[in-house]
């Protein structure tokens, strides 16, 4: 069987929710690296600039560690997963408290060369 070979980078604990950043995860996965950096660099949202920054990482991984062509790299896996919640409490009528949950992320990104 034929293993590819991948240069991996990843953020955990990013304060965003996963929910935010699987939206981008979708949009660039499958596409070079050129391509989606350019489609992050012009969509507005928050996610992006971890983004960029992650991608950014993982083609300097396998530029340096694996020795691949930086002209035929492309997004072979994107993925963001939760991480631990920070519980944070908002003063509600009566003495009560509402819960809000600020999510925070692990965001990992994979590069392989296409053939």
């Amino acid at each position: 069987m034929n293993e590819k070979k991948m240069a991996r980078a990843e953020v955990k604990f990013v304060r965003i929710s996963p929910r935010k950043v699987q939206i981008i995860c979708d949009m660039i996965r499958g596409k070079d690296t050129k391509t989606a950096m350019a489609y992050m660099q012009n969509t507005p949202k928050a996610g992006c600039e971890y983004m960029i920054k992650l991608l950014k990482s993982a083609c300097a991984n396998a530029e340096n560690n694996f020795e691949m062509d930086p002209e035929k790299l492309y997004v072979a896996v994107a993925y963001a997963t939760g991480g631990p919640t920070l519980k944070r409490g908002r003063p509600r009528a009566q003495g009560r408290m509402y819960r809000i949950n600020k999510r925070t992320s692990h965001i990992t990104i994979c590069v392989a060369e296409k053939e």
